[in-house]
């Protein structure tokens, strides 16, 4: 870290880094088919997810206005509930809904996070100014314009998570979520390239929340949240760059005060490709179960050892989970737990309970069913190693695997085969397979949650990407509405 000194007054010029994000959410054009039907898909994935975290009294307690009667007659809509709430707070309650199970996709690189968070702040700034527009007699925004901004925000979150690993220095991702969204955002709304990098500027003097909420002994519900919380500071910081507020052009690089030498340990970001589509085309869709995803594929190899292992589970001596660096680093977790979200981010856990009940599901957190002896009994003859492929395949950006194997040992001296899986079922490699079971989890939390008819015209609003990319961005939105 540079030492304080006496400084030059004289403002330098804007941080690469908030440069090149302004130039390409302000100039770049998307021209990839696939990140577009990506995007199609990822909209309707994280719109469910939301609609499923509803059945939750966790999630519901922290929506609607944060002061009661606080709403907005004509302010945008929360898909699945009646409010209606002036962006900031609307931005709040979709993030919250979207993230609140741990269910939406996943970019895993030096970094980790869900860029379908960001749309808890797109949507809702989408509709808002579309409805400005059309009450001035202008053309409404469409949402293609929202799947072109979800393009984006899921590439800025995602180019800076590869080669910069902000959990390392003790911060959560949830701050890329703030920087992709605040950019996106400030363009929707009509900023200009200069309010767009003056808006970033704020989001990165922001600074980033700690992950204490992410890791024992703290876990807690504070990370259902903190992705809404977010997308509402990148709203506040967007809507008051428009007013005028200024930025700080080397937010970044400044001596001693910015955010290389505070928080970063005095490096520079490093960047393994420019902006295009690659993050939305690569992303990792969680299509069957709500479980942190560098254990997604240990939770399928637990699923195929059960039948074999139900009936046995007092004669193991031993479970091997093999798994990459990071999730050994994350989840590998022992002793109690003591709240649903310590249990969602425990590979012991998540392994556990598929092989005793064939299943896994948002349910499984929950504290009646942690309360059943023979899931501490598993966890405590589970031995978890760093799996030295898998790692290298995690990090291989033509890879980009997530690997994970399972092998069951009983007290005979028999055991299971070794069951290995490279990619997930949401994984690029295995679109083919998953995306009819993402449309399946997608029509089953429309089921759940509203009448046939109007699930029904949901689905006709989504299932065809030229219709859905003409649509005004006011009328897809009244599909969702619940009174």
């Amino acid at each position: 870290m540079s030492q304080i000194g006496t400084r030059a007054a004289r403002r330098p010029d804007p941080d690469q880094v908030l440069v090149d994000i302004a130039d390409y959410v302000c100039n770049y054009e998307i021209d990839s088919d696939e990140a577009y039907s990506t995007a199609r898909y990822c909209l309707m994935d994280s719109l469910a997810c939301g609609l499923m975290a509803l059945k939750f009294d966790g999630c519901n307690r922290l929506l609607g206005p944060l002061v009661e009667g606080a709403d907005m007659a004509d302010g945008p809509r929360v898909p699945g509930t009646p409010y209606a709430l002036d962006p900031v707070q609307a931005a709040f309650n979709l993030g919250v809904m979207i993230r609140y199970l741990d269910f939406n996709d996943t970019w895993l690189a030096a970094e980790w996070g869900h860029p379908s968070d960001n749309l808890g702040a797109i949507l809702p700034v989408a509709e808002y100014v579309s409805r400005q527009r059309v009450a001035r007699g202008e053309a409404p925004l469409t949402m293609k314009d929202v799947l072109t901004a979800m393009i984006k925000a899921h590439e800025i979150q995602g180019c800076l998570a590869l080669e910069n690993s902000f959990n390392r220095v003790g911060l959560d991702h949830v701050l890329l979520v703030r920087v992709a969204s605040t950019a996106v955002v400030t363009h929707l709304l009509g900023g200009t390239r200069q309010q767009v990098i003056d808006a970033v500027s704020n989001a990165w003097i922001d600074g980033g929340a700690l992950r204490t909420y992410r890791h024992a002994p703290n876990t807690g519900s504070r990370k259902s949240w903190a992705a809404g919380d977010a997308c509402r500071r990148a709203v506040t910081l967007a809507l008051m760059v428009l007013r005028g507020e200024m930025g700080y052009p080397s937010a970044l690089s400044a001596d001693v005060w910015g955010f290389y030498d505070v928080l970063f340990k005095g490096n520079e970001f490093k960047f393994q490709r420019p902006y295009g589509s690659y993050v939305m085309e690569q992303v990792l869709f969680k299509i069957s179960y709500p479980a942190e995803f560098h254990a997604q594929t240990a939770v399928e190899c637990a699923l195929a050892l059960h039948p074999e292992v139900k009936d046995r589970l007092d004669d193991i001596e031993k479970i091997v989970i093999e798994t990459q660096e990071a999730g050994a680093r994350i989840i590998d977790k022992t002793g109690p737990l003591d709240n649903y979200a310590d249990r969602d981010h425990c590979i012991q856990y998540m392994v556990a309970v598929p092989m005793i009940f064939g299943e896994l599901t948002a349910e499984s957190y929950e504290d009646a069913v942690a309360a059943d002896p023979r899931i501490d009994a598993l966890r405590d003859k589970m031995e978890v190693r760093e799996n030295e492929e898998f790692t290298r395949d995690y990090f291989d950006p033509d890879k980009r695997g997530i690997g994970n194997a399972i092998q069951v040992f009983f007290n005979d001296g028999s055991s299971t085969e070794r069951v290995r899986i490279d990619y997930p079922v949401g994984h690029r490699r295995r679109r083919e397979e998953g995306i009819p079971l993402l449309v399946n989890k997608f029509d089953a939390a429309l089921a759940r949650h509203y009448e046939a008819a109007q699930a029904e015209g949901i689905q006709a609003g989504v299932s065809d990407q030229a219709a859905l990319e003409a649509a005004p961005v006011e009328d897809f939105v009244d599909l969702w509405v619940k009174s």
